[in-house]
């Protein structure tokens, strides 16, 4: 055989040997992860920046730098690299600067990187990170919102201690109803404000005070005299969180007027390139728990507010204006796809792009962005159930032609994901016993599936409730079929991405026949004949933690549970939670005092006494939105019945247990080693 023709039959027949050589997805393959985010495309729509993730494994911890590539694929480079975090890039208006934040030792750090020289320059450091940033139209000027810390007058005063005396910490008064916010802890006194500082550097002034909130991106007029932000200045805003209004704020002296009035929402305030329309997202507050948000249009001085996507019947953010001021972008869920979207001021839509996320790793929850030029050019991160988020780009050219899958630029995990044998997901839709409601899901098979063996079953069960799960890559899904189980996740019903109805469906109902949904997809699993009804497990975190505790007091058809950072007792919910004066308002027709047999009904606590399957609870100890007590309520409960019960805490670990990479895995070994105890052999 001549030497070229025995190469060829070396490789071809090297090939199968090195994809049956591939490995499963495993725990340590956490840390090797990284993923895209927050991608900027440049004014011109030649370039996009983005915030590339990954994992520090010596510190446990998530960091970032900044890249950049040009839209056709060329010249990807990295921008920052070191210690530290960077992050929330953004490009001048005439696309030679890039300002963004660098953070390290809890130092937040204002940069600014000129794109002639590559070289940075420190513009102020912050006491605080800002809650979102924008430039000027003249690219003089940076906005941004950032929590100011107040010192409130001592309520007592109290001894010095002596001179190298070891005294207790003394006590802590609080007054305020927001006192902590699960992943922070206990919070500083003081309100965020709109702040300015000049491009070239120098001291931020704050443009806002008073004990007021004000969040989110602040939008400048085109004539660079006033910037609008999104505020909650009404006397008792604080009794009242949803109730924000859009405030004008005069950058000469801070005088603020609110431009919007209704009871309920108004964010997201953007200013059309001809200065004459103002497009933002709102809705009026009916107390509901779930409740559609629609692009609002209005005036410039707030006059003829109208709401324009209401023919979309899904929620909308992020809007962006096109060049001519004649429609916006935004982003929006549909049916478990995060999607980007234009519309007219008319109201007629398109779909532009389609599989937007990727940057929740633990689950395949919605998540990702996108930016755009005025001329249309779309830069949006990208993912499929085989990988995170992927930078991506949509040419201004194609904004009539509707939706087009967008040209995937980066492949920053193909170094890892492309040498594993991934699970592989199977869309499914199923009728709901209860209403025969269509209920859409998705099934994980193990790799190297066998449709003739049986496998047990894992019910993963997401949270929110009002939330949903897609086609998307999910770190909890690999490492269950990577232990050889088939895994069920669905959308019941109270889902958000399909409708208002559909979402309103448990209004005041939850948990109730979003249960008959679930249990009708174990069934519709059951009859394509791979699965083993006798090895089925369910598990959840957050409202899936408490589906899973109500589940497990109405059915035993279930081997083991693992309940995730559940509510078990609404009563003592709303009343230890962080945002409670969300919950009794929103969630509940009163408080609970008021209304005690409705709150009992619901909770998982009521069914307590049904429960013979074998339960662990797995909670973070600093989780201030589910706290530790709602897990203990549980285990306590099932030790006095001796029913099978493991409470595992973990410390350090907010409501986000995933944020910490080592804490996402402990997590999955934790519930797989569950599992795998009281699986039938």
């Amino acid at each position: 055989m001549r030497p070229l023709a025995l190469l060829i039959s070396l490789m071809l027949n090297a090939a199968p040997l090195q994809a049956d050589d591939k490995k499963a997805f495993e725990p340590m393959d956490v840390f090797r992860l990284e993923f895209a985010a927050d991608p900027q495309i440049s004014p011109d729509g030649d370039r996009v920046v983005y915030v590339r993730t990954f994992m520090d494994i010596q510190k446990d911890r998530r960091r970032s730098d900044l890249w950049i590539i040009n839209v056709d694929g060329s010249n990807h480079r990295a921008l920052t690299n070191g210690e530290g975090s960077h992050q929330m890039p953004r490009w001048s208006p005439d696309g030679k600067r890039l300002v963004y934040l660098s953070t390290h030792d809890g130092a937040t750090q204002l940069m600014c990187r000129w794109l002639d020289n590559n070289q940075s320059g420190l513009l102020a450091k912050l006491p605080a990170e800002p809650l979102g940033m924008s430039w000027s139209p003249d690219g003089k000027s940076l906005a941004f919102t950032m929590f100011a810390v107040e010192t409130p007058k001592p309520f007592v005063t109290l001894p010095t201690p002596p001179k190298g005396a070891e005294w207790a910490k003394p006590p802590i008064m609080i007054r305020s109803l927001d006192y902590r916010f699960d992943g922070k802890g206990y919070l500083k006194d003081g309100h965020s404000h709109l702040f300015v500082v000049p491009a070239d550097g120098g001291t931020p002034r704050q443009l806002t005070s008073g004990k007021f909130n004000h969040i989110g991106v602040p939008a400048w007029t085109p004539d660079g005299n006033f910037l609008l932000v999104t505020g909650n200045r009404h006397p008792e805003g604080e009794y009242d969180p949803l109730n924000t209004e859009i405030y004008e704020v005069a950058l000469k002296d801070g005088a603020t007027k609110a431009l919007t009035s209704r009871q309920g929402p108004d964010i997201s305030p953007t200013v059309s390139p001809d200065g004459k329309k103002i497009a933002f997202v709102g809705l009026d507050d009916k107390r509901q728990g779930h409740q559609v948000a629609h692009l609002h249009v209005m005036n410039r001085d707030g006059s003829e507010p109208r709401a324009v996507t209401t023919k979309l019947d899904r929620d909308v953010k992020s809007p962006v204006w096109n060049s001519g001021s004649s429609g916006v972008f935004f982003q929006y869920d549909d049916k478990g796809d995060t999607k980007i979207g234009s519309t007219t001021l008319e109201g007629n839509s398109i779909t532009l792009a389609s599989g937007v996320g990727g940057t929740t790793l633990d689950r395949p929850y919605a998540s990702g962005s996108f930016s755009a030029t005025p001329a249309g050019a779309i830069a949006l991160t990208m993912t499929e159930t085989g990988f995170p988020a992927e930078v991506a780009v949509r040419p201004a050219s194609e904004e009539k032609r509707g939706l087009r899958k967008p040209t995937r630029l980066t492949r920053i995990t193909d170094s890892l994901l492309a040498n594993k044998k991934l699970a592989t997901v199977e869309e499914i839709r199923y009728k709901s016993k209860f209403d025969k409601q269509e209920i859409h899901g998705w099934v994980v098979k193990p790799p190297d599936f066998d449709a003739k063996k049986k496998y047990p079953l894992i019910l993963e069960i997401h949270g929110g409730p009002f939330a949903n799960y897609g086609p998307r890559f999910a770190v909890q899904m690999q490492l269950y079929a990577a232990a050889g189980y088939v895994v069920l996740y669905t959308n019941p019903r109270g889902s958000t991405s399909y409708g208002t109805e559909f979402g309103n469906l448990i209004h005041h109902a939850y948990p109730g026949h979003d249960y008959d949904d679930l249990m009708s997809g174990v069934d519709a699993v059951l009859e394509k004949g791979y699965v083993d009804p006798d090895n089925l497990f369910v598990t959840g975190g957050s409202g899936g933690g408490v589906l899973t505790a109500w589940i497990i007091g109405k059915t035993g058809r279930f081997r083991a549970a693992v309940v995730g950072k559940p509510v078990i007792n609404w009563y003592s919910f709303v009343l230890t939670s962080d945002i409670y004066s969300f919950f009794t308002r929103n969630w509940f027709p009163g408080p609970p005092w008021e209304h005690v047999e409705h709150y009992l009904k619901r909770s998982p606590i009521s069914l307590v006494g049904n429960v013979n399957t074998p339960t662990m609870i797995l909670t973070g100890e600093d989780d201030h939105r589910t706290p530790m007590s709602e897990s203990e309520q549980l285990y306590q409960a099932l030790k006095l019945r001796k029913i099978d019960t493991a409470l595992v805490r973990v410390p350090g670990a907010s409501h986000d247990i995933a944020a910490r990479p080592s804490h996402q895995i402990a997590q999955m070994a934790y519930a797989i080693q569950w599992f795998e105890t009281h699986r039938k052999k």
